[in-house]
Order: structure tokens, then sequence, then C-alpha cells
């Protein structure tokens, strides 16, 4: 059973920073790929970020320069890395992995940004 652990979420004035992590309970080299999703109260849970295996990296428009995925080989964790931001990055954060197109998620972690 693949377990995903978030960690890292709080409360934070706009313009500040957070980091996230996400603990796997297997290699994070095991996945075809991890990322990060959130959901916004009342929204559809959307895109962030994605790491590939080989390192190939995606991002949304909406954190791109702001925001930093990245792997922390030696703890085994996903690490997003967040700053600038904003009221509307407001939401729950959720770890995701990817293998042979099954996705495996966390719990979320909250993150809230006030104006």
């Amino acid at each position: 059973q693949v377990q995903l652990v978030e960690s890292g979420g709080g409360l934070v004035q706009a313009g500040g920073s957070l980091r996230l992590s996400c603990a796997a309970s297997r290699s994070i080299f095991d996945f075809d790929g991890m990322g990060w999703h959130r959901q916004a109260p009342g929204k559809q849970r959307e895109f962030i970020a994605y790491i590939t295996r080989p390192g190939n990296i995606n991002y949304a428009d909406s954190v791109k320069g702001r925001f930093t995925i990245s792997r922390d080989n030696a703890k085994n964790t996903l690490v997003l890395q967040m700053n600038s931001l904003k009221s509307e990055d407001t939401g729950v954060y959720y770890c995701k992995g990817v293998k042979m197109g099954r996705e495996y998620w966390g719990q979320g972690t909250q993150v809230t940004v006030s104006s």
C-alpha cells in the first residue's frame, strides 16, 4: 500500500513563503512522476506542478516563477517551495504519485494566505 503524507502547511501573510513536503512510503523514484495539486474552497482541485522521474518539470501558469517543485533524495520526499504567496493560493494542497497510470494521493495539507 502506497502512502503519501503531506506536511508544511499553515497560515502565512501575503508575500510570505511556505515549504511543503510529501513523504512517500516507497522510493519517490519508483513513481513515473509526482506532483502537487490544490483545492480552494468551493472550487475543483487544480494542477500546480509535476516532476517526472527523469526530472522534467511543468507548472501551472498561476504559480510559474513563484513555486518550485523538487525532490529531496536524502529524505525521500517531494518538496514544493512556495514564495510570494497570494491570497488566491489558499487551499488544501495534495501530493500525487503516478505509477503505471495509477494515481496515489495524500490526505492534503491546508495553506492559508492572509491578505
